[in-house]
């Protein structure tokens, strides 16, 4: 699995990870959570580490902790949850219960979800940092209209972290967004690498070119990520599945060589002419 540095410590990261909306909103039914623990086994047989969950994914953050605390590579994992609520309190108090759902003493990544009173919380999550409560902190969203936002804390702020939206048919954060986190040294998460599936949609019944191999590409999900990752901004993809085909298939791009500029390129020409 290919591996990118965490810019604000140096740290390496495998490139590929798992988000946890909706897939491991599964509560107590032994068989899903089965499920969802021979995803995570894979996950970590194959390079992966990043574990991307929140308070607003039902019992995800419940399912993480209960089946990833039945693996030996329990502690191996990069643990990312957020805070999802208003005011320092409250905050505090949503973030201690992820710790204990997830099964942790101290959380690889804090993030703000959607940006909901950052202001309160960055101050809480800097002070935890401090004490080594979490290893890193960091500010999400999932659409363009907050990107400028996100900019603006970056160069305010400097977080470790930024999660946002990226894919080959979404790319409103080449504009600006991926230049401002490499200038602040802030690591890149991307959500929606498959624009909420849209991206299958547009292609079903359709074949993979056959130029892909020269990627490594097998698979259409494997298209879309491997564009993604061709973006040297970006730290780790996370998408979603609860799927073991599936996981196999995502890992399966961070492997391999990836496209050039001009690769790039016409990945996006070839889609567009779908």
């Amino acid at each position: 699995m290919g591996q990118r540095l965490i810019p604000s410590s140096g740290e390496k990261l495998p490139m590929v990870g798992l988000g946890t909306w909706q897939t491991f909103d599964v509560g107590n039914s032994q068989a899903e959570l089965e499920q969802r623990k021979q995803v995570l086994a894979e996950m970590y047989k194959l390079g992966g580490t990043v574990i991307d969950s929140s308070p607003m994914y039902g019992t995800s953050e419940a399912v993480v902790g209960r089946v990833a605390a039945q693996l030996e590579s329990q502690n191996k994992f990069f643990y990312a949850t957020k805070v999802w609520t208003s005011g320092r309190q409250a905050g505090i108090d949503q973030m201690n219960a992820s710790f204990k759902k997830m099964q942790r003493t101290t959380m690889d990544l804090m993030q703000i979800h959607n940006l909901v009173d950052w202001e309160t919380h960055v101050k809480t999550l800097r002070a935890w940092k401090e004490e080594g409560k979490i290893r890193y902190w960091g500010l999400t969203h999932y659409v363009d209209s907050a990107h400028p936002t996100l900019e603006s804390i970056i160069k305010s702020d400097r977080p470790d972290f930024v999660q946002f939206n990226y894919s080959i048919r979404s790319r409103n954060a080449e504009k600006s967004l991926f230049e401002t986190s490499q200038k602040n040294n802030t690591a890149v998460l991307i959500n929606q690498p498959y624009d909420s599936g849209n991206l299958f949609r547009k292609v079903k019944g359709k074949e993979v070119p056959d130029w892909a191999s020269e990627y490594g590409i097998e698979s259409w999900g494997q298209y879309f990520l491997k564009f993604i990752l061709s973006n040297p901004g970006v730290t780790c993809v996370i998408p979603g599945t609860s799927k073991l085909k599936h996981l196999v298939d995502n890992m399966g791009a961070g492997y391999g060589v990836l496209p050039d500029t001009n690769g790039r390129e016409k990945m996006v020409r070839y889609f567009e002419g779908i």
